[in-house]
């Protein structure tokens, strides 16, 4: 079963996809080298990954990384449609399962919002 990565780690996995060593990720992300260190470990057990290349191949067949480090949710998905673009096979994947999961109900639903009423006791009319 695909395990569901944060963006954080989503982030991670494709500056690691771009050949960027961890130092070099620190860096770019301002984290410290044994936070992308720490993240790259929850990525691989995450996965049931060997190691963090063989994640990196994971998650690009499973389309949980794509053509951007933001890429691979729903909301990525919006982000493309808005500009106008081609979505990524990352974002197409993240936006299905989506559907699915709103089919099922699997999602939390918005609580019905009711307008304020104010009782006509409650003003008062005069001086």
């Amino acid at each position: 079963m695909r395990q569901q990565l944060t963006s954080r780690q989503r982030e991670v996995l494709w500056h690691r996809a771009q050949g960027l060593t961890g130092p070099q990720i620190a860096r770019v992300l301002s984290l410290a080298v044994s936070t992308v260190s720490y993240r790259e470990k929850c990525i691989v057990h995450a996965l049931d990954a060997r190691n963090v290349m063989h994640a990196v191949h994971l998650a690009t067949e499973q389309h949980l990384i794509g053509a951007r480090p933001d890429c691979g949710d729903r909301a990525a998905y919006l982000r493309h449609r808005r500009r106008g673009e081609t979505p990524c096979s990352a974002c197409k994947a993240a936006n299905a399962r989506h559907g699915v999961e709103q089919r099922a109900g699997l999602l939390a639903r918005p609580a019905p919002s009711t307008p304020s009423r104010i009782a006509v006791s409650d003003c008062h009319s005069g001086p």
